[in-house]
């Protein structure tokens, strides 16, 4: 990496060479490539490999435990096993200096409260900023995402809004999406206006802001046992995988009645009993240790 002679520090007799870095400067637009570099090369010469969907994604196995690593910018998630994490805090701590922030509390806008139960996610803090970003902080909450009878055909035609606004409203949202599953459907529609979005589509989104006034403190709840289903040593389950466990008759299919179809919350707009019902057991649900962190 090379920079002009920097002001002050001329060589007069060499007015045509420049400076070549010996490390990265922070602030410089290569710099967070090479941290990259560097961080990658390191992780990957201890052995661990990168994952297909996010190359940020670092996970080893060492004496059978998982260890994960998460890598944004300059900052690391670990999560394994607590002496293996003891250990690779103090791998890292000779290659990089570095600051343990202890448990996670907060990242990207997620708000996190680890539990003996489980673990809680949420995003409180950036839907009231949403809420307050389009003037909506004091509208009157509604029960759903949709009102009621919602079709998105009839909403593709008649006046057209701004365009630039209604896609900073659908961005905001689709963020927020990441905790709260209970808003995926009303977000689905509302992006496929995108183009050329109508005052239909535009009440529509106020529609989501107005539910989320109601309950912006909402989040994912995770179970303990959902964590030790997910986390087992199986990295991807497919489809092949499910099929050979019912062949086996490892895993047995039941019937679901119709109004027991949790997948409905996600593909339909449903009545406020309904919606109710299915947010709930999705595990969307309003976040019962707020006070306690405020405390």
């Amino acid at each position: 990496m090379y920079i002009d002679q920097p002001e002050g520090f001329e060589v007069f007799s060499s007015e045509s060479h420049v400076c070549r870095l010996k490390r990265a400067l922070y602030g410089l637009k290569q710099a967070p490539h090479a941290w990259y570099t560097r961080t990658d090369s390191y992780f990957t010469g201890l052995g661990f490999s990168k994952s297909e969907a996010d190359p940020n994604l670092y996970r080893i196995v060492v004496e059978g435990k998982l260890l994960i690593i998460v890598l944004y910018v300059d900052d690391l998630i670990l999560t394994s096993d607590e002496l293996l994490i003891l250990s690779c805090k103090k791998d890292l701590a000779t290659e990089f200096e570095m600051k343990d922030l202890g448990l996670l509390h907060y990242f990207l806008g997620l708000e996190i409260w680890l539990r003996s139960g489980g673990l809680f996610v949420s995003q409180g803090k950036y839907a009231r900023e949403i809420l307050e970003k389009f003037n909506m902080h004091g509208c009157k909450p509604v029960d759903t995402p949709l009102p009621g009878g919602w079709r998105k055909e009839d909403a593709t035609s008649g006046e057209e809004v701004d365009a630039t606004v209604y896609r900073q409203l659908v961005g905001s949202l689709v963020y927020l999406v990441n905790t709260r599953p209970d808003i995926c459907y009303a977000v689905n529609q509302l992006s496929q206006a995108m183009v050329k979005p109508t005052k239909l589509f535009w009440k529509a989104g106020k529609h989501v802001l107005r539910y989320l006034r109601g309950t912006s403190g909402y989040g994912s709840w995770y179970r303990q046992e959902d964590a030790n289903w997910v986390g087992s040593s199986t990295d991807d389950i497919r489809y092949h995988h499910i099929r050979d466990c019912v062949q086996q008759r490892i895993m047995l299919l039941s019937y679901i009645p119709t109004e027991d179809q949790d997948a409905d919350i996600l593909t339909k707009a449903l009545t406020g009993s309904k919606f109710e019902y299915h947010r709930g057991r999705i595990g969307v649900a309003d976040n019962p240790y707020l006070v306690e962190r405020e405390c």
